[in-house]
């Protein structure tokens, strides 16, 4: 099974009619897509009232990717509501459980940041997060090449598999060494993950210098040879995994949607239109 979904539901502005309240778009998404990355989670722990909320407004075959909080991956320090990590890891997994009862928690998603290096060190951490996650399914996302270079690709693609860890296979910028490869390989029988960062390597690369840098660091419209390239890989991965979710997350320029919906046309998927818009008085 291939489910197409978009990075987050908010900010898809094309999806929803002129003028929709906040509150009720997720509601208005799963018209669109089966699947989405909830990215919110990786910047505040949510409240148990708050993921019911988001399970309530959405069909049974739904599926959520929740981004691992920041504070989880090593993005910034322990928050100091957090009395320990693994306070921190089990405040956040009680956070989900409405997901996991209701069947709709597809994975938890640890995207590592561009210094978490191939090291011994980041090992045991992998480890040991894996370890506190317990039978929770969890995808992996390195941004650093020395995970994958030379014959550390093998190694870490065996790791994962060892580890339970889903691979997060990602079509993002070649900017050095704070970018992966696109490895088309799974690691997981159940799932394996597939995410969009469209090609801008310039907004890739300046994300510490820029003030603007979220602006730009997403901002990529697919073409069609390029998206009919990874429905080759898509079709690859799903000879390997029961589940294969992709997601979009090309949308600093409002091209996600667009470029999603294309590509389920390209699997042979049926895709709703978007949202009808007023027509302007110059059109």
């Amino acid at each position: 099974m291939i489910q197409v979904g978009l990075a987050g539901w908010g900010d898809h502005d094309e999806l929803y009619p002129i003028g929709m309240k906040s509150t009720s778009k997720l509601g208005r998404y799963h018209e669109h897509f089966a699947a989405v990355e909830c990215d919110s989670t990786f910047y505040a722990v949510p409240s148990q009232q708050v993921v019911h909320k988001w399970v309530d407004q959405t069909p049974p075959n739904f599926h959520f990717i929740v981004k691992a909080y920041q504070g989880m991956t090593g993005h910034r320090k322990m928050d100091s509501a957090f009395t320990s990590n693994i306070h921190m890891f089990d405040t956040f997994k009680q956070a989900i459980a409405p997901m996991i009862e209701a069947n709709k928690l597809a994975c938890v998603l640890f995207q590592y940041p561009p210094w978490f290096k191939c090291e011994r060190n980041h090992v045991d951490i992998l480890r040991r997060t894996r370890a506190w996650m317990g039978e929770i399914p969890v995808a992996l996302e390195f941004r650093h090449q020395s995970w994958f270079r030379g014959d550390m690709r093998e190694k870490t693609l065996e790791f994962m598999r060892e580890e339970n860890w889903i691979h997060s296979v990602c079509d993002e910028p070649q900017a050095g060494e704070g970018s992966i490869p696109a490895v088309i390989e799974g690691t997981h029988a159940e799932m394996t993950m597939v995410r969009m960062h469209g090609r801008h390597i310039a907004g890739w690369v300046n994300e510490a210098s820029s003030d603007n840098w979220r602006e730009v660091r997403y901002l990529y419209n697919y073409n069609v040879d390029e998206l009919q390239e990874w429905v080759g890989h898509v079709r690859q991965l799903e000879q390997h995994a029961k589940h294969v979710i992709v997601i979009f997350n090309n949308n600093s320029g409002g091209h996600a949607a667009g470029n999603a919906k294309q590509f389920m046309q390209l699997l042979g998927q049926q895709a709703a239109p978007m949202a009808p818009r007023q027509i302007s008085l110059f059109d």
